[in-house]
């Protein structure tokens, strides 16, 4: 979250010294002591001084006042006010005049700063009884107050100034990552109400209530913590309710851990009254997000400390401090990132390819994790289900898991394998919408850091397949679309992708890291590329070149040239794909040296939505510079799939190493790939997202 002071917050101003103050106007009245509570570095206006309260004849009046009060004077019709500074001085009883006092330092016991006023008797006035008569003493007393939080994001919390801000990391509700235990799947546990888990806190963040003055108030004056009731569900402030003395970018193990943190706003709790301390002192409060931004949530919330004065019921504000927070974005990680671990359902058929998996993972460096049956239940489609992100404050970060809505066997994956400390959880389920094909991760992807006229994109953008340029047509549900939209680091870019059986994205683009200047290149599908190649094998004479070998089916280049059909489907994939290529060169702000054209092949169903007409070599699992690609049993003329063969020359002179997997029977046999049955949790950016201007 981004905490700083809201601008919406009128009782607040800035002085010329950086602290906060705040502009009162009050009546002092004659022949009664008054006694007022101020914020620090307040100034007050005492209104209607004016010959209509004054006793007959009555044309001048004095002030005086003790020495940590400053008094001001200021006449109708004059711009600058005329300081009080002796005791002897007088002014002319004028309707508009103002009195305006100011104190510069917090009181160290009540009533210690006074001001008295008064009105000379009738007559020609005389030093001698200037507030002589109807003369009246105004009790001051000072305390200074202030919410401070990481103004600049290191980590360290910051007392000065009026810009004040901390970055904290959100959770979807229950707010997985902080809590001791798991829910279960389908169920909303409600975040508790206390704790004492140090780590639960370490992933929280601070924000401080400062305090200054004597050692009790003076009768009723209240300080107040509060919320808005919208943003009640989205924030959870806890406190030990002592004061402590606590670095924000340290947690020291001392007693302090060992205490138990009440929750003092958040859910049903919109106020939190605050003990007065008394003297200097500090008070220290945690402060969680429930809630990653959404379409009904913009990710700011705000949290403010007020002063409240015995004026009537209910009583009344005379300062407020307001911190706003904005929670922490989920963040998507593209294929050119560094891998941690990948993951993989064990099924009946794919031990063979698990296996080819273990060895691939082994040589990028990082490690497998496998969902056995009486989790994945079935369902394969790995990628489908979750996608696997982040969230980051600069005193913490963590891997998110964002659920898709699709409910085919392994909905217990998120929950039951992945979630733990320092591992977060976000389930959208749409209420009112059914979820459909376009809904799975693989329509998902998010490409490396762009820049697009101009514009930088430095955590890339997300990629969304969609159902335009047609009305009609499967969309993803929206409920997860304005999510992707609400995170607002990674502008969503729309793609057509309904015109495929599956309706991914995946099927069509990739990425992939290169060491050059542009750091990565762009893959796409392309049945003209694959057209190309097979017509350069049968003019060198292997027309009779063997697709499928082992198969079962047996295809030659000459009889795939000859089928005019499957060139007429193809002709129309190619338009779909180039369509695609456009809006990528335009939102990504791509050149045609930055794309490369991988061979493919599709074929139409009788709905006429398209299906690889080989294992999709698009469709590749990448371990940085380690490629897990779909085997695509393309004609094998010379000893060596040609398909394979042009593939290695696109992409290893790029410093890519191939490895060609076997996933007919375990994936592509049920229209997916190698990609669509893995998932790749991969490092976070080196930079930073609140650095971002959207």
């Amino acid at each position: 979250m981004l905490a700083g002071n809201s601008p919406a917050a009128t009782p607040s101003y800035a002085g010329p010294s950086g602290v906060l103050f705040s502009r009162g106007t009050g009546l002092l009245r004659l022949a009664k002591a008054t006694q007022r509570l101020y914020q620090y570095c307040t100034s007050l206006r005492i209104a209607g001084v004016s010959g209509r309260a004054a006793p007959a004849g009555a044309v001048a009046f004095g002030v005086k006042h003790t020495e940590g009060v400053s008094v001001d004077v200021l006449f109708r019709g004059r711009a600058e006010p005329e300081a009080v500074s002796g005791a002897g001085a007088r002014w002319p009883l004028e309707e508009g005049t103002v009195l305006r006092f100011s104190m510069s330092r917090a009181s160290s016991e009540v009533n210690d700063n006074k001001v008295r006023s008064g009105i000379p008797a009738a007559g020609p006035p005389r030093r001698e009884n200037i507030l002589a008569q109807r003369g009246v003493w105004g009790l001051q007393v000072t305390v200074r107050i202030s919410l401070d939080v990481d103004a600049d994001r290191d980590g360290v919390g910051s007392g000065k100034g009026r810009e004040k801000g901390v970055w904290v990391t959100a959770h979807e509700a229950p707010a997985l990552v902080c809590r001791r235990s798991k829910p279960q799947r389908g169920t909303r546990r409600t975040p508790p109400d206390s704790l004492r888990s140090p780590p639960d806190l370490l992933d929280m963040a601070q924000m401080v209530l400062r305090t200054e003055g004597p050692q009790r108030l003076p009768r009723g004056y209240e300080i107040v913590l509060s919320i808005s009731v919208s943003d009640a569900d989205k924030v959870g402030v806890f406190h030990a309710g002592i004061p402590i003395n606590l670095s924000l970018s340290h947690f020291p193990a001392d007693p302090f851990f060992r205490q138990r943190y009440v929750r003092v706003l958040g859910r049903r709790k919109l106020f939190h009254a605050v003990p007065y301390p008394g003297g200097a002192a500090e008070l220290h409060f945690f402060v969680e997000g429930l809630r990653f931004p959404d379409e009904t949530f913009s990710g700011l919330v705000s949290i403010r400390v007020s002063l409240l004065e015995p004026l009537g019921i209910p009583h009344s504000p005379i300062f407020t401090d307001t911190v706003v927070f904005r929670v922490a974005p989920w963040i998507m990680t593209p294929n050119t990132l560094a891998p941690v671990n990948l993951l993989v359902c064990s099924m009946k058929d794919n031990y063979l390819f698990t296996k080819e998996i273990q060895s691939l993972v082994a040589k990028a460096g990082c490690k497998l994790k496998v969902c056995f049956g009486y989790i994945n239940r079935g369902d394969r489609w790995m990628q489908d289900e979750i996608e696997l992100g982040y969230t980051q404050a600069p005193h913490k970060s963590f891997p998110v898991v964002l659920d898709s809505p699709r409910e085919r066997g392994m909905e217990q994956l998120p929950v039951k394998e992945l979630l733990g400390p320092d591992f977060g959880y976000v389930h959208k389920e749409p209420l009112f919408e059914a979820a459909a094909s376009l809904d799975s991760f693989g329509n998902v992807e998010v490409s490396p850091p762009v820049s697009v006229a101009g514009k930088e994109y430095p955590l890339g953008r997300i990629l969304i397949g969609s159902s335009f340029p047609a009305s009609a047509g499967r969309r993803m549900t929206r409920l997860v679309r304005d999510f992707l939209y609400a995170q607002r680091v990674q502008a969503p870019v729309e793609l057509y992708s309904d015109w495929l059986a599956v309706g991914n994205i995946n099927e069509f683009v990739n990425f992939v890291p290169t060491s050059d200047k542009k750091r990565f290149r762009m893959l796409l599908a392309s049945p003209a590329a694959c057209y190309r190649l097979f017509r350069e094998k049968q003019k060198e004479g292997q027309g009779e070149a063997t697709m499928f070998k082992g198969k079962g089916t047996r295809m030659t280049i000459n009889k795939v040239l000859s089928n005019d059909v499957l060139a007429q489907q193809n002709q129309y994939v190619q338009r779909c794909i180039d369509w695609n290529r456009d809006i990528l060169k335009k939102e990504l702000g791509l050149l045609e040296e930055d794309i490369i054209d991988l061979p493919a092949l599709f074929k139409l169903e009788k709905q006429g939505k398209a299906v690889p007409y080989f294992p999709n070599s698009v469709t590749m699992i990448v371990l940085a510079r380690d490629l897990g690609i779909p085997k695509p049993f393309g004609p094998v003329a010379g000893g060596e799939c040609c398909v394979e063969w042009r593939i290695r020359a696109l992409l290893e002179p790029l410093g890519l190493r191939c490895r060609f997997l076997e996933d007919v029977a375990s994936y592509h046999g049920s229209l997916g790939e190698v990609r669509c049955g893995t998932n790749v949790q991969r490092r976070p950016f080196a930079f930073q997202w609140w650095h971002f201007t959207p």
